[in-house]
């Protein structure tokens, strides 16, 4: 016997969009995506720097100008440097997480639009967290249509 990992999680994801509420959706995702939470259908790390261009690439080819670092406070310069109508970060960074770099984003301008996409999703969407509320999450796996398509919605909100 077999088990579609990926389509389980899609599944699970759709149901989540039509039924916010629904704790099994959730639940769902997470025993779907288990140990393989951070591992693609080739084996590797999830957004390997061979994936992060593709991603940059896709997003690039849709009309966004994208500013890739591979650090949070070397993004976090930038930010300081240059204006930017959105960030979209990953939670686990060196030097710098995603959570506080998005915090820090919103001082430096509060109208900034923040995604995040993330193997750790239930880290930026605790009500503990100093992630700014406003922000989306994109749990991993992330196709890329999707990443697209969600970047959108987010700067056309």
């Amino acid at each position: 016997f077999g088990f579609n990992h990926a389509e389980a999680i899609r599944s699970f994801r759709a149901a989540q969009k039509l039924d916010p509420n629904c704790a099994m959706c959730f639940w769902g995702e997470a025993l779907a995506t288990g140990p393989n939470i951070n591992v693609t259908a080739k084996g590797k790390a999830i957004m390997s720097p061979e994936e992060q261009v593709v991603a940059f690439k896709a997003l690039e080819n849709a009309g966004f100008h994208v500013s890739p670092h591979d650090n949070g406070m070397s993004a976090y310069q930038r930010l300081r440097e240059e204006p930017f109508e959105m960030l979209l970060t990953d939670i686990v960074m060196p030097e710098m997480d995603g959570i506080e770099l998005a915090r820090r984003a919103s001082e430096l301008d509060p109208d900034i639009k923040i995604m995040f996409i993330t193997g750790f999703a239930a880290v930026a969407l605790n009500s503990d967290s100093e992630a700014p509320k406003n922000a989306k999450v994109l749990a991993k796996p992330v196709h890329l249509r999707e990443l697209v398509s969600e970047v959108n919605k987010m700067l056309a909100a």
